[in-house]
C-alpha cells in the first residue's frame, strides 16, 4: 500500500466538474485560488474533457501545498501500467501531491463514449489494482506506489478498497453510507467523500438545482441500485428524486447547513469531504460559493 504519511487530504477539499470550461491558465488560477481559501485538496473527473494526469500535471504546477486528486480516473481509459508511471511520476514532481482516484465508470459511458467493452466491475477493479501494485516504474526518483482511492459504494466494492487500494472515494454518499463504508474500510483506510452542495436561494431554488443534479445519476443503474441499498425505492426516484432522497444527499442552505453535515460525515467516519457546488450549468465554477464555503474549513476539523 501507498506510504500516507504524505500530505494529508485535509478535512475538507473542493470537487468539480468546471475546470473544462476554462482554459488551461484559468483552470490553474483557480486551483491557486483554491489552495490560498485553505481547502486541502482539489477533485476534478474524466469524461470527455482533459486528460486527467495532464491535467493534474498542470494544477499541481501552479500550486505549492494543494493536493489534486483525479475523482476519478476511468480504468477503461489506460492499462495499469500508463497509469501507474503516471501516478508515480506526478508524485514525484509535486512532492507527493497527487492522489490516484480510479473508478470503473458506466456501461453505458464506456460502449458509447470509448467503444469498449464494459466487464464485471469487480473483478475488473481488483485485477486492475492488483496489475497496478506490480507494475515496473524504473526510475530513479521513484516515490513508491501511487496513493490509490477508488469509487466505491456497494459493500463488495468497499471491501476491495480495503484489500487491494488506500481507501475509498464514495461519490452521492449518506451519513449511513459513510459509517457503512468505515465499518467496512476499518480504521487504516482513507474515506473521502463527495458532498453536492446547494447554498444559496430558497428552498425551492435549492430543490430544484438537487435533482436537475440528481436527475443524471438516477438514469445510472448502479447509483440506483446503491439508492436502493440505502433504503430508497421507486417513489424516491421520480421527478428528480423525492425530498427525503435529496435530504440525504446533499447538504442545501446556509454555510452552517452544510457545516453540519461535513461534521456529521466526519463523525461518521470520514477523513475528508469534498464540497461538489451545484450551481444552474454542470460545469459551474463556484469560486463565491467556494470563498463562502472556506469559514469551515477549520471548523470541521
Amino acid at each position: 500500500m501507498a506510504d500516507l504519511s504524505r500530505p494529508r487530504l485535509g478535512p475538507v477539499g473542493i470537487w468539480t466538474r468546471g475546470l473544462d470550461s476554462l482554459t488551461v491558465s484559468q483552470a490553474q488560477d483557480v486551483a491557486a485560488q483554491v489552495e490560498a481559501l485553505g481547502y486541502g485538496a482539489l477533485w476534478f473527473g474524466e469524461t470527455t474533457g482533459r486528460e486527467p494526469f495532464v491535467a493534474a500535471s498542470l494544477l499541481l504546477s501552479a500550486t505549492s501545498r494543494l493536493v489534486v486528486a483525479t475523482g476519478i480516473a476511468n480504468i477503461w481509459g489506460r492499462d495499469p501500467l500508463a497509469a501507474g508511471a503516471a501516478a508515480r511520476t506526478l508524485d514525484a514532481a509535486s512532492g507527493s501531491r497527487f492522489v490516484l482516484g480510479l473508478g470503473v465508470s458506466h456501461s453505458r459511458l464506456v460502449r458509447e463514449r470509448r467503444g469498449g467493452t464494459y466487464e464485471r466491475p469487480l473483478a475488473a477493479m481488483s485485477g486492475y489494482l492488483e496489475r497496478l501494485a506490480e507494475a515496473a516504474y524504473d526510475v530513479v526518483d521513484d516515490p513508491g506506489p501511487p496513493r490509490t482511492l477508488i469509487a466505491a459504494l456497494g459493500p463488495k466494492m468497499l471491501e476491495v478498497a480495503r484489500d487491494k487500494a488506500d481507501g475509498a472515494h464514495p461519490y452521492l454518499s449518506s451519513v449511513e453510507h459513510v459509517r457503512l463504508a468505515r465499518s467496512i474500510l476499518g480504521e487504516d483506510r482513507t474515506l473521502a467523500v463527495e458532498l453536492p452542495v446547494a447554498l444559496g436561494g430558497d428552498a425551492d431554488d435549492r430543490a430544484r438545482r438537487a435533482r436537475r443534479h440528481l436527475g443524471y445519476y438516477l438514469a445510472l443503474p448502479n447509483y440506483v441500485a446503491h439508492f436502493r441499498r440505502l433504503g430508497f425505492d421507486d417513489d424516491d426516484f421520480r421527478d428528480g428524486g423525492s425530498p427525503r432522497l435529496v435530504e440525504a444527499l446533499f447538504a442545501c442552505g446556509s454555510v452552517t447547513d452544510v457545516l453540519e453535515r461535513v461534521r456529521a460525515y466526519r463523525d461518521a467516519g470520514a477523513d475528508h469531504v469534498c464540497l461538489q457546488v451545484i450551481g444552474d450549468e454542470r460545469g459551474y465554477v463556484a469560486l463565491p460559493e467556494w470563498e463562502l464555503l472556506a469559514q469551515i474549513v477549520d471548523a470541521a476539523g
